[in-house]
């Protein structure tokens, strides 16, 4: 599978033969027009599971150092996304049976990449498929990356107010994709916060998963600001990329992206009117109401966000909001201390 899947792609001045290695499940010897040659020690595998990728990346590291000029490529019958983006971190190839593909090398200069399934096609149907979707989902991730850990199962559980079961299984997803660990005293951990929204946003996405209404400020965003903070408290939170300049500044912001509970009776205290074009306030029923927990004051009185969640709706926001939620994330991690 693997072979056909280079040899497909390859350049026609360059050759592909098979090999075999001792230690590997395939060789395979890539030659150039220039008659330089690059080996590809293949690794073959039915599942591979993103927590399985470090393990991967030793074992085929060490192979690859006994023949200099090699690299370690990871085939399989269907890699899901997340897997292909941490091998591709971890500088491994791959390819599987739906055509997903890369293959990139220093010396000889390759590359190669190409797109397959994004889900596999040989899934049971029925069988349930592991996913961050829902409010159980959504609650124990906020909770994962907002407050620092380690937790235990029944903490997890009071803190994020979901039920065992919930917990339980979006954990089990989550070490399957290497985004949590759980030593044998059963403490959870949560090795990278940032990596664990990013996985996230992938499920739950600002503009898809929430009730979104547009309005226009007749005024502007600075002059609605200012009635925000004048009205009353109501039950609001802003996101994207007012909130984030509490924290990180980017550019000026051309919109509003607010949750509210009542979008009509809000627009209506904030005087905004609906449009269909030309939008620069959004005013959000959530579908989930965490996104009112750990809410932060700022910007002379307004109500935020926690950053967390800032970032999260960035990153699948319109317009420059995911080059904006990369500058809040760079903030994050320098200041962890201030808002976890």
């Amino acid at each position: 599978m693997a072979t056909a899947a280079i040899r497909d792609r390859l350049p026609a001045a360059w050759a592909l033969v098979r090999g075999q290695h001792p230690e590997a499940d395939a060789m395979l010897a890539l030659r150039a027009p220039d008659g330089a040659e690059l080996s590809v020690i293949v690794e073959a595998k039915q599942l591979v599971e993103p927590r399985s990728v470090p393990s991967t990346q030793e074992r085929l590291g060490a192979l690859a150092a006994g023949r200099p000029g090699s690299i370690g490529l990871v085939a399989a019958r269907y890699l899901p996304s997340s897997t292909r983006e941490r091998l591709a971190a971890a500088g491994l190839s791959y390819a599987d049976a739906t055509g997903n593909l890369l293959v990139r090398a220093d010396s000889p200069a390759l590359l190669l990449a190409d797109r397959g399934a994004d889900r596999d096609p040989w899934r049971t149907p029925g069988r349930p498929r592991g996913t961050l979707n829902g409010e159980p989902a959504a609650k124990i991730v906020r909770t994962l990356a907002d407050i620092d850990g380690p937790w235990r199962v029944r903490d997890l559980v009071r803190t994020a107010s979901v039920s065992t079961g919930s917990v339980y299984r979006v954990v089990e997803f989550l070490e399957a994709e290497g985004l949590a660990v759980r030593d044998d005293s059963g403490l959870i951990t949560v090795p990278d916060w940032a990596a664990l929204l990013r996985r996230w946003s992938k499920d739950y996405q600002f503009l898809q998963t929430n009730t979104v209404t547009r309005w226009i400020a007749p005024r502007g965003l600075p002059a609605l600001l200012d009635r925000v903070r004048s009205a009353e408290p109501g039950d609001y939170a802003l996101t994207g990329s007012i909130a984030a300049s509490a924290w990180q500044s980017y550019a000026p912001a051309r919109s509003a992206m607010v949750y509210v509970s009542d979008p009509e009776r809000t627009a209506e205290a904030w005087g905004v009117r609906a449009t269909q074009t030309g939008a620069n306030v959004l005013l959000v029923r959530p579908a989930y109401d965490v996104v009112f927990e750990r809410t932060v004051t700022a910007l002379d009185g307004l109500r935020l966000a926690a950053p967390t969640q800032v970032a999260v709706d960035l990153m699948t926001g319109p317009g420059r909001a995911p080059a904006e939620a990369e500058e809040l994330l760079d903030w994050m991690g320098r200041n962890a201390d201030a808002w976890r």
